[in-house]
């Protein structure tokens, strides 16, 4: 099979059952995560209004979310590396359609915030672990690249899924219960059979090498050839380092607290509506009428901010760090210091989508550049947790901050000092590298 799939009698190569993976990988951030993750916000106002119940109280559902995601991340991490992985994700995704197709039919408030758990639960390692798993364990190179590619279509997803939700919405006032039921039946008859029947954990399963690395027969010749120079540099290598150590390391503590404050930053895009408004509302010509597209042009950025760093870090994991801090800065203060030129705004919202994308792209590869593949998903189900657990509280936080006095400028500064800090960490961490087996 494997002389089928990868190679010609004349030794040409065809095509690799990688980009399967990678298709795969499409499907669950662009089905089961788009549904639940980036449409969330079109079912805040129908579903307060169904209730009697403020848009706050509703939404509390989503920081229980979070919270399950933070406290599953763990054994969802343990489960993927030591079991089943196409168990452990059809499992996942199951959870996520069958949860909304149960939102459908809630009738009390409270319902939600238990189902919510489930949901939480299923989406978490779908999207944070599944891909750079999976492409990590079947590529040996561009391994970036597929990484931004496929964690671009959360937002892709939400571009397509959103207007076929609010359009369902807006079909009466039960047209909530109309939309959820279809985007759960979405997820459980278009992705769920899929991911169960493509997923493979490595190309071993297959009879194959990974993408890009040579066959293991060449590899051999490669490591002879390398004599007793290679054999020396083995006695030097440090051992492999256990995962207790691992979490007590500098690298990881760095790493843990990036993923924080990264996750604390990106949520700044959805004050940047609100922001406009107010900019209109004190007579700031430029920003009237854009309060409604902006948050669509930080999408925008993040979608291509996702396979632009991705494939940068491929050639420099730091050149593609500082690009999407330094362009988020750059946005923060286009709309800080000049939100009354042309365009102002939406471009510097567009900048900082570059930013945003570092979370479910940088985090990742960083964490794979640290610490090497062998603990990679139960290092990074660790890490992620922190960012879980910043979702939860960050819309708060921010909220508080732009009802302070002057308000929005402290956002604005704050968040530069977060992105600075991220770029810290981000490089210290790199250079405290962790050698794993």
């Amino acid at each position: 099979m494997s002389s089928q799939v990868q190679a010609s009698s004349a030794g040409k190569p065809r095509f690799h059952y990688a980009y399967i993976i990678v298709l795969t990988g499409i499907i669950m951030t662009g089905v089961p995560c788009a549904l639940v993750y980036s449409c969330a916000g079109i079912f805040f106002t129908p579903v307060s209004a169904a209730f009697g119940v403020s848009k706050a109280a509703f939404s509390l559902y989503f920081s229980i979310a979070n919270i399950a995601m933070m406290l599953s991340l763990p054994f969802a991490g343990r489960l993927m590396s030591h079991g089943n992985i196409r168990v452990v994700l059809s499992v996942a995704c199951a959870l996520c359609g069958v949860g909304l197709i149960v939102f459908s039919q809630l009738q009390e408030l409270w319902q939600f915030y238990v189902v919510s758990a489930f949901i939480g639960a299923g989406v978490a390692p779908l999207l944070y672990l599944a891909v750079p798993t999976l492409i990590n364990a079947w590529c040996a190179e561009r391994v970036g690249f597929f990484v931004g590619l496929c964690m671009a279509f959360t937002g892709i997803g939400g571009v397509v899924f959103n207007p076929l939700g609010s359009a369902l919405i807006a079909t009466g006032p039960e047209g909530w219960r109309l939309a959820y039921l279809v985007f759960g039946l979405i997820i459980c008859i278009g992705a769920l059979p899929l991911i169960a029947c493509l997923v493979r954990a490595r190309p071993e399963e297959l009879g194959l090498n990974r993408l890009g690395e040579a066959p293991a027969a060449a590899r051999a010749s490669e490591q002879t050839s390398a004599g007793s120079s290679t054999s020396q540099s083995s006695e030097d290598a440090p051992a492999p380092d256990s995962h207790s150590s691992l979490y007590k390391s500098p690298a990881f503590l760095a790493l843990a607290c990036f993923c924080g404050l990264i996750t604390l930053n990106q949520t700044v895009y959805q004050f940047l509506p609100s922001y406009t408004s107010f900019l209109a509302d004190g007579g700031v010509g430029a920003a009237a009428g854009v309060s409604g597209i902006v948050a669509a042009a930080c999408m925008a950025g993040q979608a291509f901010g996702k396979v632009a760093l991705g494939g940068l870090s491929d050639r420099s994991i730091v050149g593609s760090l500082s690009l999407g801090i330094g362009a988020g800065m750059v946005g923060v203060l286009i709309m800080m210091l000049a939100p009354e030129l042309p365009f102002a705004l939406l471009g510097g919202s567009l900048l900082f989508g570059l930013v945003y994308s570092c979370t479910t792209v940088q985090t990742p590869l960083l964490t794979r550049s640290v610490f090497g593949g062998a603990s990679y998903t139960d290092v990074y189900a660790r890490i992620s947790m922190v960012g879980s657990l910043m979702g939860a509280v960050a819309a708060v936080f921010w909220a508080w901050i732009c009802e302070l006095p002057h308000g929005y400028i402290w956002m604005f500064v704050l968040s530069l000092v977060v992105m600075a800090a991220c770029w810290v960490l981000g490089v210290y961490a790199l250079r405290r590298r962790v050698h794993t087996a």
